[in-house]
């Protein structure tokens, strides 16, 4: 599972980086990807 999470976080990463093409883009690209953990964390801790 934590694999999984952590290919979830590479992906989001790298779709946010090459996605953001301002500064006000890139806060935007850092919190989707604070959200993206978030909800795999979540996701995680039901699972437990």
């Amino acid at each position: 599972m934590k694999k999984w999470v952590l290919m979830v976080m590479a992906a989001a990463f790298t779709l946010s980086v090459s996605a953001c093409s301002t500064v006000k883009g890139v806060g935007q690209d850092v919190s989707a990807v604070g959200d993206d953990i978030d909800t795999a964390a979540t996701a995680v801790q039901k699972k437990l």
